[in-house]
């Protein structure tokens, strides 16, 4: 079905193997899309089965969900589910409930922080132990489900808003858009820290907040320009750090793919603001070393740093650039032009090239080298591919 279906499922239709949904702004937009539809299948010699087809519903159950003109929200079959759900006795009912409530998790705000002492119990190997806090856990994240709210559908025309937060044991985001005059709730995300993340300065927890809240919503930030707005001052120590190290250098060279203006709001505008955002680290944190020495972030940017031994010569960079299949593009842009390509001139080229091309303002020429710059400090560092 999606190769019968293909071009037509981003403007007309969503399809989930043989569920067929056609969707319209207007009525003379729905009855167009029907058409293209059906010539589709007509062309295909596929046959509906006319006891199976709802025509001009206002709206429809998709996956569990309920799709209509307001949004999506979750089905009320599945939130009967939950509401009914007894109190797990074993691990096996206690994931079955979780595996459910973690399919509607972008419904709920701070799911993570919510579900943690189930997860937690589902990972001990001693008895299975319902402790009060379980019980809590439990009940809130039912009654989350029973009343999350209508999500709205991202407006291309609109600019995203993402809001992020991070506490002593978690990280959280709210993606959403200001659609006449108010926000809507588009997604949620939320997740637990690892035992080396907890022990994180606040201000590296904000940082982290940040750059895992915007790989998690790539799919709608990457290449257009987004509003990021935070509680905690660490948006100055992004912008202004002047020596970055490790793990941060590839922090801000993952950032520096997205276009975004960071605005700080104090923590009563910030709703899942914590009052241990607000605290201020030492100059040294033993922590923050440790961790940067320990577990560094993947970039999937190479670089190597030259130095006063190193045999390369900028000629033999420069061929081996030049060579390379995905900074080549990049580079004959700024040895003759000198000027960004627009994304539909670079949209045919390879994933690879696309990152470089996100990092334009980044990397300039040395003697015909590619080199990148990060934060404010320029790194002698030549680019190569991986």
């Amino acid at each position: 079905m999606e190769t019968v279906l293909r071009g037509r499922t981003s403007e007309a239709c969503l399809l989930y193997l043989n569920d067929i949904i056609i969707v319209g702004r207007t009525f003379e937009e729905h009855l167009n899309n029907i058409h293209k539809v059906f010539q589709r299948l007509q062309k295909a010699n596929l046959k509906l089965s006319p006891k199976k087809c709802r025509f001009f519903q206002k709206e429809v159950s998709y996956l569990g969900h309920i799709i209509s003109s307001e949004g999506v929200k979750t089905g009320p079959e599945k939130t009967t589910a939950v509401a009914d759900w007894p109190r797990p006795q074993t691990v096996h009912d206690l994931r079955s409930f979780l595996e459910l409530c973690t399919y509607y998790r972008r419904f709920v705000r701070n799911f993570s922080a919510i579900a943690r002492p189930l997860h937690k119990l589902t990972e001990a190997r001693s008895n299975f132990n319902w402790t009060e806090e379980c019980e809590k856990s439990f009940n809130s994240l039912k009654q989350a489900l029973i009343t999350s709210p209508v999500l709205t559908y991202p407006r291309t025309d609109k600019e995203f808003i993402l809001d992020t937060d991070a506490s002593n044991e978690g990280i959280g985001a709210v993606l959403s858009q200001k659609i006449e005059n108010e926000e809507c709730a588009i997604a949620y995300f939320s997740k637990i820290l690892g035992k080396p993340e907890t022990n994180y300065c606040v201000m590296r927890k904000e940082l982290l907040a940040i750059v895992k809240s915007i790989e998690h919503f790539h799919h709608y930030l990457y290449g257009r320009k987004f509003l990021l707005r935070t509680d905690h001052a660490s948006l100055r120590w992004l912008l202004n750090f002047r020596e970055p190290e490790g793990q941060i250098t590839h922090w801000i060279q993952r950032l520096q793919e997205y276009d975004f203006e960071i605005q700080h709001r104090k923590g009563t505008s910030h709703g899942n603001a914590d009052a241990l955002s607000r605290r201020p680290c030492k100059d040294s944190c033993k922590h923050c070393t440790n961790g940067e020495k320990k577990f560094g972030m993947e970039t999937d940017i190479s670089v190597k740093v030259l130095t006063t031994e190193d045999p390369w010569s900028s000629s033999e960079v420069q061929k081996a650039q030049l060579e390379d299949p995905a900074i080549r593009p990049i580079l004959e842009k700024k040895l003759n032009s000198g000027y960004r390509p627009s994304w539909q001139e670079i949209a045919p080229e390879s994933p690879a090239t696309k990152r470089y091309w996100a990092l334009w303002d980044s990397l300039h020429l040395k003697d015909g080298v590619f080199y990148i710059a990060s934060g404010r400090v320029m790194m002698e560092a030549f680019v190569v591919g991986n």
